[in-house]
C-alpha cells in the first residue's frame, strides 16, 4: 500500500477488512490492545508454508531440522532490521508472550548473589509490577519527576544490581513515556543499573527505533500478537553489551548446553555461541516463529509500515477524543471523564497513543457502572475492555484509590469484571478503547453516537424532591444545623469527632464505622459497657482514612496502665488484606443480651493492651457492616426503636423514597439493621433540649451536662441568628423526618437513658446529673427519654452521586418535619424552624 489521507486510508481498510477480516462485519472494534485479528491471508499463506515444507526440531541434524533452523535465524534477523537493531549489538529471544520474557530477565536478576534493586514506574503494567516480589529491595516511582530525580542521584541503591523498569506507552491510557531514560539511566548511574521496557504497547500502533545502540535499553520485551494478531508470541531483545548479568543464570533447559553430567557428579557446559542459545530453554515454538516470517509480510503488504499506521491511528485517536468531551447532558454536566496525563496531547505520537480510557456520568453527575457499559455494548457489537486494565499503579492514581480503600474495596466483594465496581461513589475501573491499523473514522463515529444514544440525557428530568412541602408555602432558610457529628468506633468507648468540611459516609445501619468493634469478656463473651467499666471513656479511638486503620489510644490515668499508648487495626474487614495469617477467629459474642456471631482478633498483643487498661481479660471484637467485609448475610440484629406515646404517630408519604409505599408510619415502615449500638442506627439530640436540660441542672446546683455523655451521633443546633428566647427545647419529640444537606432520615422514637449518662466521658467519674434532672423532667410512663432514635432513608434514585454515596457533613443545614403539617394529600408538611 502507497501513502494516503485519512480518507484514502480508511477506504482501503474498509475493503481489507470485507476482504481479511469477515469476522469484523457488524462488529465496533475497539479493542486492538486485548483481541487478536488473524488475517486471511495470512493464515492461507502460514497453510501453504505449512503443508508445502517439512520442519523438524532444530536440535538435531536432519534436513528438516536444518530448514527449521535457517528460517528460524532468518526470521530472527528480520524481526530485529524492524527495530533497526544492529545484529551486532543485539539479540533476540523468542518467548511465549511479554509476561515470559520479564520472567527471563527476572531469573537472570533472582540468581545474583545478594538479589537486586528493582524499580518500577507507576504505569507499569500487571506483569512488571509483580518483578518486585523477587527483588531484595524494590520501589514504585509515583511520577516521572520521581524518576527524573532519582536519575540525577548518582549513587546505585545499595551497590545492588538495578533494574528499572517502564512501558514505552501506558496500556491503560496510550501515555507514552520518555525513551530517552534509558540513555540517561545508563550516563548518570555507570554501575550495574540496567533498564527494562515494556514496548508490548508502543509497538502495536508505532514503530520502535533501536539504531542508536548505546542508548538502546539493555531489555526490551515485545507481545507479537498486538502487532501482527498471529501468532501468539513475545519477543526480548537484549543489548549484548549487558549480556554478562545472564552469566549467573542457574537454570537450563534442554537446547541450552553443550554437555550435562549428572551421573556422581554434577557439572554441566552452558553454551556460549550466542544469547538465544543459551536463553531459549527446550525446543521453541518453531510453527509459530515460521508464522511469524508470514506475519510481518503480510502485515507490511496490508497497512505498509508501523509509521504510517501510527500516522492513521494518531488522527483517529484525537477525533475520538474530541467527539466524546463534546458529549453533553441536557443540563451542561459532560457525559465522559477521560483518564488523560495533563502532558500528553491526542494528536500528538510522541507523548500520546491511540488509546482512550475514561468513565461515564450521569446527568446527576453519578458514575454509570462499567458493567452495564459492557453488556449494552456487547448486545450492541462493540468490542471493548473495562475494569482494572492490568494497570493498578496507573488506575488507582487516575481514580484517586488508596491502597486502603483497594484493600476495603476487594474484601467487599470487588473483582475485576464483576458488578461491583462503584464503592463510595468511585468507580473501580474505566473503560478503555485502542485503536489499531484496521481502525476507522466509521468506527469512531458510531462509538460516539452509541454513548449519545444511550448515556446522554438529552431531555431535562422532571426531579421532585422526596420530602416536598405544601404548594402554598414558599421555601425558607433552614435556622437549623448540624453542630457536631461523632462516631463510636469502638462500643462504649470515647468518641470520635468527625473534622468539619468531611463528608461522612452514611450506611444502612448508622454513620460509617460507628461502633463495628466492641471488646469482649474473655470468659462470659459478652461486650463490655461504660456502666460497668467507666473507664472505657478513656479510649479514645479514631478513623484515620489516610492509612486506612482505626486508631485506639489511652488517655487520663490509663496511660499509666500500659507501657503502650496506642495500636492500630486495619479498617479492612478482611485480614487477608493485611497478613498472611488470619487476624480473627470466628466467636460468640453478646451485645445487649443478643448472641452473635463476632470476628474476635487473635494478637495476644492487642487483647493484652484492652486487658492491661481496664483491669479485667478482655478482647476486641469486630461485628462488621455488611458491604465492608466478606460477609454477604445481612445483619442480624435490627433497631428496637418505637415511637413512645407521648410522640403521636401517623400516616406520612416520601415521593421517592425507599419503599415507596403509600404511606409511612414512622418507626415501623421496614426493618433497620444495626450493628453494635442499642437500639438504632443513628442518635439525634438538639443542642436546645440539652440548653433547656443544663438550666434545671444548674439551678439545683448541678454541673452541667457535656453533649458527649448522651453518646449521640447528631447534635442539631439553631443557627447564630436564630430569634433570640424562640429555641424550641424538646421539639424533636415531634419530629418525624429530617433533611440533612441533601439526605433524608426517619425518626424512630425516643431514646430511653440509664445511668451511663452520668459517666464523664473527659475524666470518666461517676456524677448523679443528669440523669437525676432528666428523672425529674423528662419520664413518661415510668422511663426517662432524651434524644431521638433515627436511620437513614435510602432514595431509589441510584443514578444520583448522593445515593451511590449518602454523606453528611457538620455544618449542613436541617430541615425537620412534624407530624401535625402533613397536608391532607398524604405529603410531609411544613419545615419547623
Amino acid at each position: 500500500m502507497e501513502e494516503h489521507d485519512c480518507a484514502s486510508y480508511d477506504e482501503a481498510i474498509e475493503e481489507l477488512r470485507r476482504r481479511e477480516y469477515p469476522m469484523l462485519q457488524g462488529t465496533t472494534y475497539l479493542d486492538h490492545a486485548g483481541t487478536t485479528l488473524y488475517a486471511k491471508s495470512l493464515i492461507e499463506r502460514f497453510s501453504k508454508d505449512m503443508i508445502s515444507n517439512l520442519y523438524g526440531n532444530p536440535h538435531s541434524a536432519s534436513n528438516s531440522s536444518q530448514l527449521t533452523t535457517r528460517r528460524v535465524e532468518d526470521i530472527r534477523l528480520r524481526l530485529l532490521r524492524l527495530f533497526n537493531a544492529d545484529p551486532e549489538e543485539f539479540d533476540i529471544i523468542f518467548v511465549a508472550n511479554a509476561t515470559a520474557g520479564i520472567k527471563l530477565v527476572v531469573e537472570a536478576f533472582r540468581d545474583q548473589e545478594n538479589g537486586f534493586w528493582y524499580g518500577y514506574h507507576r504505569d507499569a503494567h500487571t506483569s512488571l509490577v509483580g518483578v518486585r516480589e523477587t527483588a531484595a529491595q524494590h520501589r514504585c516511582f509515583a511520577s516521572d519527576a520521581d524518576v527524573h530525580q532519582w536519575i540525577e542521584e548518582s549513587a546505585n541503591e545499595d551497590e545492588l544490581p538495578g533494574l528499572f523498569a517502564y512501558p514505552a506507552q501506558s496500556n491503560m491510557n496510550g501515555r507514552r513515556l520518555p525513551l530517552d531514560w534509558s540513555r540517561r539511566i545508563r550516563h548518570t548511574k555507570q554501575g550495574a543499573m540496567y533498564t527494562l521496557l515494556d514496548a508490548a504497547a508502543l509497538v502495536s500502533t508505532s514503530p520502535l527505533d533501536l539504531g542508536e545502540w548505546e542508548h538502546a535499553p539493555d531489555f526490551t520485551v515485545l507481545s507479537l500478537y498486538k502487532m501482527f494478531g498471529f501468532p501468539d508470541l513475545g519477543a526480548l531483545v537484549v543489548r549484548k553489551a549487558s549480556t554478562s548479568i545472564f552469566d549467573k543464570r542457574r537454570y537450563f533447559g534442554g537446547g541450552t548446553v553443550e554437555m550435562v553430567v549428572c551421573l556422581k557428579e554434577q557439572w554441566h557446559a552452558k553454551k556460549l555461541d550466542t544469547l538465544h542459545e543459551r536463553l531459549e530453554d527446550g525446543t521453541l515454538p518453531i510453527h509459530s516463529i515460521i508464522a511469524l516470517d508470514a506475519a510481518m509480510s503480510v502485515h507490511q503488504e496490508l497497512f505498509g509500515s508501523l509509521k504510517r499506521i501510527s500516522k492513521h491511528t494518531t488522527t483517529l485517536a484525537a477525533k475520538l477524543y474530541e467527539g466524546i468531551c463534546s458529549l453533553r447532558h441536557r443540563n451542561g454536566l459532560g457525559v465522559c471523564h477521560v483518564y488523560k496525563d495533563p502532558a500528553s496531547t491526542y494528536g500528538d505520537s510522541t507523548n500520546q497513543g491511540p488509546i482512550i480510557a475514561f468513565n461515564l456520568r450521569n446527568h446527576l453527575g453519578g458514575w454509570v457502572s462499567n458493567a452495564e457499559v459492557e453488556k449494552l455494548a456487547a448486545v450492541k457489537n462493540f468490542q471493548l475492555r473495562t475494569g482494572g486494565l492490568c494497570n493498578p499503579g496507573g488506575v488507582a492514581s487516575s481514580l484517586g484509590l488508596a491502597p486502603w480503600e483497594m484493600k476495603e474495596n476487594f474484601s467487599a466483594g470487588q473483582r475485576c469484571g464483576n458488578d461491583n465496581d462503584i464503592f463510595r461513589a468511585k468507580p473501580t475501573g474505566m473503560i478503555r478503547v485502542s485503536l489499531g491499523a484496521m481502525s476507522t473514522l466509521e468506527d469512531v463515529t458510531s462509538f460516539v453516537d452509541f454513548l449519545r444514544e444511550f448515556f446522554v440525557q438529552e431531555s431535562v428530568p422532571i426531579e421532585s424532591p422526596p420530602v416536598m412541602c405544601p404548594l402554598d408555602e414558599p421555601p425558607t432558610r433552614s435556622l437549623l444545623h448540624v453542630e457536631s457529628l461523632s462516631i463510636y468506633p469502638v462500643k462504649s468507648c470515647a468518641a470520635f469527632s468527625v473534622p468539619p468540611g468531611k463528608a461522612w459516609e452514611v450506611r444502612r445501619e448508622g454513620l460509617a464505622w460507628d461502633r463495628e468493634w466492641c471488646l469482649v469478656h474473655q470468659g462470659t463473651g459478652a461486650a463490655l459497657s461504660q456502666k460497668r467499666y467507666p473507664r472505657m471513656a478513656l479510649i479514645r479511638p479514631s478513623i484515620d482514612l489516610d492509612e486506612g486503620v482505626l486508631r485506639i489510644q489511652l488517655v487520663g490515668s490509663l496511660r499509666d496502665t500500659t507501657s503502650t499508648h496506642e495500636i492500630a487495626v486495619p479498617l479492612s474487614a478482611d485480614p487477608r488484606m493485611f497478613s498472611t495469617e488470619d487476624i480473627y477467629k470466628e466467636a460468640n459474642a453478646k451485645v445487649c443480651g443478643e448472641s452473635i456471631q463476632a470476628k474476635t482478633y487473635r494478637s495476644t498483643d492487642i487483647s493484652s493492651f484492652f486487658t492491661q487498661a481496664l483491669g479485667v481479660a478482655c478482647h476486641l471484637a469486630r461485628f462488621p457492616a455488611v458491604g465492608s467485609g466478606t460477609s454477604s448475610r445481612a445483619s442480624p440484629r435490627h433497631s428496637k426503636a418505637h415511637l413512645q406515646k407521648y410522640q403521636k404517630a401517623g400516616s406520612m408519604h416520601i415521593p421517592g423514597a425507599f419503599p415507596d409505599a403509600c404511606s409511612l408510619t414512622p418507626g415501623a415502615v421496614i426493618s433497620k439493621p444495626i450493628l453494635l449500638s442499642n437500639e438504632s442506627p443513628i442518635l439525634t439530640i438538639s443542642r436546645s433540649s440539652l440548653n433547656r436540660l443544663n438550666e434545671l441542672i444548674k439551678a439545683e446546683g448541678g454541673k452541667a451536662a457535656q453533649a458527649e455523655v448522651f453518646r449521640a451521633n447528631i447534635v442539631v443546633a439553631e443557627s447564630l441568628d436564630y430569634p433570640p428566647g424562640a429555641e424550641q427545647p424538646y421539639a424533636e419529640d415531634h419530629w418525624r423526618y429530617l433533611q440533612i444537606g441533601q439526605q433524608y432520615f426517619e425518626m424512630l422514637g425516643a431514646c430511653r437513658r440509664c445511668q451511663m449518662v452520668c459517666v464523664d466521658q473527659h475524666t470518666a467519674e461517676r456524677n448523679q446529673e443528669p440523669f437525676v434532672t432528666l428523672s425529674k423532667t423528662r419520664r413518661f410512663d415510668g422511663r426517662v427519654y432524651f434524644g431521638e432514635h433515627t436511620c437513614h432513608l435510602p432514595m431509589d434514585d441510584t443514578w444520583s452521586p448522593l445515593v451511590q454515596n449518602p454523606t453528611i457533613t457538620v455544618g449542613d443545614p436541617v430541615r425537620a418535619f412534624r407530624e401535625e403539617d402533613a397536608g391532607q394529600d398524604m405529603r410531609l408538611g411544613a419545615l419547623v424552624s
